[in-house]
């Protein structure tokens, strides 16, 4: 499970770098696509046990 769970915070981790670059371009597409990847991966996290810092659960 180490491993899932390891997987599982490095794509939360990089669709948050993602979601900030694309904030920071001010890339409104970029955004909203950065926005769902970090939407699915938190709710994939969560659904597995996998607790992640500030994502409201």
């Amino acid at each position: 499970m180490a491993g899932f769970e390891e997987a599982a915070l490095e794509r939360v981790r990089v669709a948050r770098a993602r979601l900030a670059a694309a904030r920071e371009a001010d890339d409104a597409f970029e955004e909203a696509q950065a926005a769902e990847e970090l939407e699915d991966a938190l709710r994939v996290a969560h659904d597995h046990g996998v607790a992640t810092e500030g994502d409201g659960r």
